[in-house]
């Protein structure tokens, strides 16, 4: 049977927690799917791992929920995971998680509820406060929001994460997005539909350290930036414009300072200072611009995003479940639910 919920789990090296998350993934998932009369299935995508985190993937048990194990052939990269689950899900709607914990499982009967009990079609888990996060990164986050939603049609919520639930339509509509390079909440903002977030605390990582650091951050902030806005391009324009009008008003300045007070022209500092002004506006709207036409070209090329080195299915019997004891994380009760952005 095609079941009704299937949940994308991408993994990277999580080999030494996996079997206590997926214990607590499948009883939470399973129990609200059967108080449903629903059928789910986890879908763990293996991002090119070291520690054998697919071959503990494939070892795990099938008694509580459908299983898939979908090993990319090497590391891709989270975005590619995500699309390689999406593209691999056999459930009308679709669930996005991480495997390392930090996005709790409990969660999973208050997205559940919002879609089939009050309709959304995408409910997203925001963080309720950064203030554990240092305060250059805290910058750093609200500075690339405030980019990307510069004169954004479909603005994209700051701090939100990529646990989510997307609608049977609203997975079908993501499904139908072409592009090779992708920013996953911008494409599930950016299909609108109506859309809640929830906030929540993440918990700490019970195993293995992140391996996305400040230089990984920033280069998927500049993917994000070069494949969904234009905003870059709008602002070097903006730019050169602003430094074009101070040229002129700065020529103007010097033909009247001579005409007027006979001050005699600036020579050589100024002329360098000028010309380093310029050249460096040029080189920075010239990277600006080869970003922009890095990505056409990854779009002419057409490459398959991921291949897959390995697949493994295994089916679950049907059983009554029992749910086991919520782990360490904090989850915001579903009352305080933000708000809805509604169709966009």
């Amino acid at each position: 049977m095609t079941p009704d919920l299937s949940i994308v789990i991408p993994l990277y090296n999580e080999a030494a927690g996996l079997p206590g998350f997926h214990d607590r993934v499948t009883a939470i998932a399973s129990a609200e799917a059967e108080r449903r009369g629903m059928r789910v299935e986890i879908v763990y995508v293996d991002d090119g791992s070291r520690d054998g985190s697919a071959a503990v993937a494939a070892s795990l048990p099938a008694d509580r929920a459908d299983v898939q194990v979908v090993a990319l052939s090497r590391n891709y990269g989270k975005e590619a995971a995500l699309m390689a689950g999406h593209d691999h899900a056999r459930g009308d709607a679709v669930m996005f998680m991480d495997g390392d914990g930090q996005h709790p499982p409990e969660m999973i009967p208050i997205f559940i509820g919002l879609w089939k009990d009050e309709g959304w079609d995408v409910a997203y888990a925001v963080k309720a406060d950064r203030s554990d996060e240092a305060t250059s990164r805290r910058i750093f986050v609200h500075t690339f929001y405030k980019l990307l939603n510069f004169g954004a049609t479909a603005r994209i919520p700051e701090d939100a994460a990529d646990f989510r639930i997307l609608s049977p339509r609203a997975a079908a509509a993501l499904r139908r997005m072409p592009e090779r390079n992708r920013f996953f909440k911008g494409l599930t903002s950016w299909i609108g539909f109506r859309q809640v977030a929830v906030p929540y605390r993440p918990a700490p990582r019970a195993h293995g350290s992140t391996s996305f650091n400040f230089l990984r951050l920033l280069g998927l902030s500049m993917e994000a930036l070069t494949s969904f806005s234009p905003a870059p391009l709008r602002l070097a324009a903006l730019f050169g414009a602003a430094l074009a009008g101070l040229a002129l008003f700065y020529g103007s300045w010097i033909v009247v300072e001579r005409l007027v007070w006979g001050i005699p022209l600036p020579g050589y500092p100024s002329i360098v200072v000028g010309l380093m002004v310029i050249g460096g506006t040029q080189l920075l709207v010239m990277g600006l611009m080869g970003e922009y036409i890095a990505r056409i070209l990854s779009e002419i090329k057409a490459r398959p995003v991921y291949y897959v080195a390995d697949h493994v299915f295994n089916r679950a019997p049907q059983a009554e479940l029992d749910v086991p004891a919520h782990g360490q994380a904090q989850v915001i009760s579903h009352p305080a639910v933000l708000a809805s952005r509604g169709d966009q």
